[in-house]
């Protein structure tokens, strides 16, 4: 829009001409937004906010009288508020590449003045400290011409042909330098015992190699050899299987011939002489049996004889008491005088059949009984 003017993100906007700015500035300052601008009765002009750099190369000298050429670098800008804003832009507004000039001389003269204080020694090992000491010192007079530094870099030292840094390398140098030869010499040790190693491994390998070798020819050579023996050795093992079979089956056919004569000959044979065994046995006792049958018989028939007999011995034994003299004692006497006919008859039986050997007969304590249970008197 006509009059409507906008500062980029990197500028400030500087109006003139109206109300004067903040803190009596002769100008107003915009930043981050735009402003209507009446045209002919107001002037804009723009502020650099962006990064800029100095390059400063300064030759100083050191506490120790050595001259030194320092090279350094300074980031700087505009600060952010509105005093650096009005400060840099009365100071920088028409030429603001003067910014650049300023700041290198400022830390030029903060440089020597700094190095000259210092030694060889301390400005070559601590640059750190250098750039901080400069940078304090030379915040406060960059503030007040509005610019804020972001960092300065010591680039390089020299010192000419002097050849001082040069010497005060040296000890490191050397020792660096044997550093490196030793640290070459334990490389070439460590190379060499890495060959011994790699030669002795493979020594080792060729000496297993050869011995898995040896072993696999010794296995091929038992192979063949066992392949050789095996025909052989398979038709003695067929031909022991086929005696043994025999063997067997002679075995076999030895038990069943065995068998077959034990069932042929010897059972009958023992059958036969059980047989044989039982009718005699049957037969004797069928002899034994017929004997005491006619033993038996034989006694019957005697002492039936006898008996048959009795009557008659007693009459020939009371024919003999026909002249004696007898007293008889009443009834009872002629009882016991027959009694004693008949126990006498009886004994004579009984002696009788002992001498035939029939059995005697006995009382219940095996005494023979008293023949004559009467009392005779003969005179």
């Amino acid at each position: 829009m006509f009059g409507y003017r906008v500062p980029a993100p990197d500028e400030a906007m500087l109006i003139s001409g109206g109300r004067r700015g903040l803190g009596g500035a002769p100008f107003r300052v915009v930043t981050g937004h735009g402003k209507f601008v009446l045209p002919v009765f107001r002037k804009t002009r723009f502020l650099t906010l962006a990064m800029c750099e100095s390059e400063v190369v300064e030759t100083c000298v050191t506490r120790q009288g050595i001259a030194l050429t320092v090279r350094a670098v300074i980031a700087f800008k505009v600060g952010n508020d509105t005093e650096s804003i009005v400060n840099a832009g009365q100071r920088f507004l028409s030429d603001q590449d003067q910014m650049s000039v300023l700041t290198g001389r400022i830390f030029a003269g903060h440089l020597r003045s700094i190095i000259g204080s210092m030694t060889v020694e301390e400005i070559v090992t601590e640059r750190q400290k250098l750039a901080t000491e400069v940078l304090d010192t030379s915040k406060s007079e960059m503030a007040k011409i509005g610019l804020h530094v972001d960092s300065l870099q010591i680039q390089s030292i020299d010192d000419g042909d002097t050849g001082y840094i040069e010497a005060m390398s040296a000890p490191h140098k050397a020792a660096i330098q044997r550093q490196a030869q030793i640290a070459q010499a334990q490389a070439t040790q460590a190379a060499a015992e890495a060959e011994q190693e790699a030669a002795r491994k493979q020594a080792e390998y060729a000496r297993q190699t050869a011995v898995v070798q040896a072993e696999y020819s010794a296995e091929v050579d038992r192979a063949q050899a066992q392949a050789a023996q095996a025909g052989p050795l398979a038709e003695a093992h067929a031909q022991q299987e086929v005696l043994d079979a025999q063997t067997e089956l002679a075995e076999r056919a030895a038990q069943l011939r065995q068998q077959q004569l034990v069932a042929e000959v010897v059972k009958p044979a023992e059958a036969d002489a059980e047989r044989i065994r039982v009718l005699a046995m049957a037969e004797a006792e069928r002899m034994k049996i017929q004997a005491e049958a006619a033993a038996s018989y034989d006694r019957v028939a005697l002492d039936r004889m006898l008996i048959d007999q009795l009557p008659q011995i007693v009459k020939e034994a009371a024919a003999g008491l026909s002249g004696a003299n007898v007293n008889l004692n009443g009834a009872d006497g002629l009882g016991e005088i027959a009694a004693g006919l008949v126990g006498q008859g009886l004994t004579i039986l009984d002696s009788v059949r002992r001498n035939l050997g029939a059995p005697e007969e006995s009382t219940a304590d095996g005494r023979v009984p008293e023949q004559g249970g009467g009392r005779v008197e003969i005179e």
